[in-house]
């Protein structure tokens, strides 16, 4: 597999995935003046993703607009941006604007760039690295050959849950991919809805099926019935004096004496700049502790809704309209043109059994990379080329986002940026991160690190 040597220099980046992480490396290699560039998107638009493109006008960001920015050399760019739409650059903006800011730099960018930066629709099904270069294969038969070629496919969709076989609910029972069609076709005010998951997808879904019009009844179903807390108005946190260390036990400690002096915000946002090396400098006894018994609480910690959107779901709540549960599924069946859902409740009992016109799978990204049917990854993977993390959250990479194939070694060819290096990283899902990540990267490929003097 390591056959193929490290490109002399490097003329030419091929990017699979037009969402945020591609489209942000491509417009980075740009502002380098790095290699030629193909950004290839199976998707009918670039620039926006599946999380800001998808979006209705009442999805908020998750993050205030003045950390929104796409360019770590203008902190201020996003919410200069805003201001100039007319929004507010002090609150959260609806996520269909950002996909429209990140689309207007994609064009801005590729005006600016020339040749030297094409858009290419199509679906990636294969790579073929050589010693020359990569040759990456579409699904219409075509082909892109570059020097670098670099995986930015975002999140990839859920896998079902525990207990459910989509092929004996059908579609019309059973939707696996909110995003990929709409939730709330064919339904009636006297239906009950099972949302499967707690996180930040089911409030999205919940809001977007209330705006639709549907008058039902919404249960959402997690193992701990966890819901995301709310952001909050509060001055930035006093930062640590030193970065933490330990095992996972003296932090948790550390980070619950933070939280009694400072309030949980404060004790979660001190703590953001070193999660990533926190994470790559944990055994991996202690990544798995964490993953098992402390992920779902950190997640609806530090992935916060905005306040506007935290309203409408307690309003939901209160009204009855949304019922949340606590619970294991155990069993799907179809009836009656519905679907007998089963779970065990949280701490025991017996069997819970409700019938409910729809199932909608909320449980965000897919969580075990082993079970992907996409024709890219299983190739990668059949071929040694690539393979998952120690934990199937992503595919495993070194810190300079080489992919790390089946005999261990970094292959020079091929990169792997955004969430799909969650194993690596850990935080690798949002903004701030990700930018910081694809700015190094296309710093890198462009040569522009030793220009500015880094590493000398």
């Amino acid at each position: 597999m390591t056959s193929a040597a490290p490109p002399a220099r490097i003329r030419s980046v091929a990017i699979v995935g037009g969402g945020f992480s591609g489209t942000l490396l491509a417009i980075n290699l740009a502002r380098h003046g790095g290699p030629s560039t193909v950004l290839i998107e199976c998707r009918d638009s670039f620039g926006a993703g599946v999380a800001y493109d998808a979006a209705n006008v009442a999805h908020l960001l998750n993050v205030r607009a003045g950390n929104m920015s796409a360019l770590p050399d203008q902190p201020a760019h996003f919410a200069d941006w805003l201001t100039g739409q007319g929004g507010d650059p002090a609150g959260f903006a609806p996520r269909r604007m950002y996909g429209a800011y990140l689309a207007g730099l994609l064009t801005q960018a590729a005006a600016g760039a020339g040749d030297r930066l094409m858009l290419k629709p199509g679906h990636v099904v294969g790579l073929e690295p050589g010693t020359r270069g990569v040759l990456l294969r579409l699904a219409d038969g075509s082909a892109v050959a570059a020097d670098v070629a670099v995986l930015a496919m975002g999140n990839l969709p859920p896998h079902p849950p525990t207990g459910l076989d989509p092929q004996t609910l059908g579609p019309d029972l059973f939707i696996n991919d909110p995003w990929a069609r709409s939730p709330e076709r064919d339904l009636t005010d006297g239906d009950t809805v099972l949302l499967v998951g707690t996180g930040l997808t089911m409030v999205d879904i919940a809001i977007s099926l209330v705006d639709s019009g549907f008058g039902g009844r919404l249960v959402a179903l997690s193992r701990r019935g966890l819901l995301p807390r709310e952001h909050a108005a509060a001055p930035p946190p006093p930062p640590l004096s030193a970065r933490p260390r330990g095992s996972a036990t003296a932090l948790l400690r550390s980070v619950r004496a933070d939280a009694a002096a400072l309030g949980w915000r404060g004790a979660v946002d001190r703590l953001r700049p070193h999660t990533q090396d926190l994470w790559r400098r944990a055994p991996p006894a202690e990544q798995r502790r964490f993953l098992r018994h402390l992920r779902p609480w950190w997640d609806v910690h530090r992935h916060r809704l905005a306040p506007d959107v935290a309203a409408r779901i307690a309003g939901f709540v209160a009204s009855g309209r949304l019922e949340v549960v606590a619970g294991h599924p155990l069993a799907f069946a179809a009836r009656d043109g519905g679907v007998d859902a089963t779970w065990r409740p949280r701490g025991g009992g017996a069997p819970v059994t409700r019938h409910v016109r729809r199932v909608i799978n909320c449980t965000g990204p897919l969580g075990d990379l082993g079970r992907s049917t996409d024709p890219l990854l299983v190739s990668l993977i059949d071929a040694g080329l690539a393979r998952p993390d120690a934990h199937r959250l992503g595919l495993e990479v070194d810190p300079d986002c080489r992919l790390i194939g089946a005999d261990g070694e970094a292959h020079p060819r091929l990169r792997a940026v955004g969430p799909m290096t969650r194993g690596a990283f850990w935080e690798i899902t949002a903004v701030p991160d990700i930018r910081l990540q694809v700015w190094d990267l296309a710093r890198r490929l462009s040569h522009a690190h030793w220009v500015e003097g880094e590493g000398l």
